[in-house]
């Protein structure tokens, strides 16, 4: 979409709705399956003052559809038919963003009812903080629960080692929009992309973690070709940048560990073996009450739709 056409929306849309605080950014492709759950995972927020931008990378499947049925005018659809790849379509929305903050999401994952309300009471509480994220609880496609990610808090601890990643969920992402604007995402990471972004931003950003579980991360078994390409995807984007940066230590230090990652990779897809792995959090009492009640209700919302 053309900087015109971002305009001309902006405009139009400031008419017709309220001015928000908070821009999410959706990006769509073949989410025909997973989309209205993630989608009124924000229209049940506590917090109401948003925006939600669905940005359709030119899906084939029903997903573009889906999304214009929603009947909220908080709700934006964008298409224009092409696919041009998740990093364009994210920098597309934050381009498109009326919000304070810009507020990340995905088209498989579902946020828990209090999530765009802790985010911003962090945020205005800390104007230092340009992007915070929080800890996920990973669930499978039936509804049942893996275990915890639990995030880092401090801006140390969440950049310790950037050669071997962060660990700061994509989708829990929230900060400033003039951060995002300065930093934006790039093509050639594309299935690393918040990574290569991270590696790039932390040593002139402030990060923070809020250690509360605010999202469920859909996550079932995946293939060890996809990991591996993702894998590769890092290690080429954060190979060049630290070369361009001069800094000899995170490349000798990424190429060490990310053999040893794809290691780990194939003894855990192909053959079962999870001890090289990152072992998930336990779920609390709390969280798992939380996540059934939410998987309940879009247990039902789904049978409603069928229906």
């Amino acid at each position: 979409m053309s900087s015109k056409m971002d305009s001309d929306w902006r405009r139009n849309a400031q008419v017709t709705t309220p001015h928000p605080l908070v821009t999410i950014g959706l990006a769509i492709y073949n989410a025909e399956a997973t989309l209205v759950s993630a989608v009124q995972s924000i229209v049940a927020q506590t917090y109401q003052e948003w925006e939600l931008l669905l940005v359709d990378d030119g899906s084939r499947d029903a997903s573009l559809k889906i999304a214009q049925d929603f009947k909220d005018e908080r709700i934006v659809v964008v298409s224009d038919g092409k696919n041009k790849g998740h990093s364009a379509r994210l920098n597309q929305a934050v381009k498109m963003a009326r919000g304070q903050y810009c507020c990340r999401m995905d088209q498989d994952d579902i946020a828990f009812p209090n999530r765009l309300e802790k985010q911003v009471e962090f945020l205005e509480r800390h104007p230092d903080i340009d992007l915070v994220a929080s800890s996920v609880v990973v669930f499978r496609n039936d509804g049942s629960l893996a275990g915890v990610v639990q995030i880092p808090e401090s801006h140390q601890e969440i950049c310790r080692h950037p050669w071997r990643g962060f660990y700061f969920p994509h989708p829990t992402w929230m900060g400033k929009i003039a951060w995002f604007l300065a930093h934006p995402y790039s093509s050639r990471a594309d299935g690393a992309e918040d990574q290569f972004l991270l590696y790039n931003a932390c040593r002139e950003s402030s990060f923070a973690g809020i250690p509360e579980v605010l999202l469920g991360y859909r996550e079932d078994r995946c293939s060890f070709k996809k990991m591996l390409g993702k894998r590769m995807v890092f290690w080429r984007a954060i190979a060049g940048s630290s070369i361009k940066r001069g800094a000899p230590m995170d490349l000798f230090s990424l190429s060490l560990i990310q053999p040893v990652k794809i290691g780990a990779d194939f003894l855990n897809i192909l053959l079962g073996i999870a001890s090289m792995r990152n072992k998930l959090d336990a779920v609390s009492p709390a969280v798992n009450a939380t996540w059934h009640e939410i998987w309940g209700k879009q247990s039902c919302l789904a049978i409603s739709i069928r229906k």
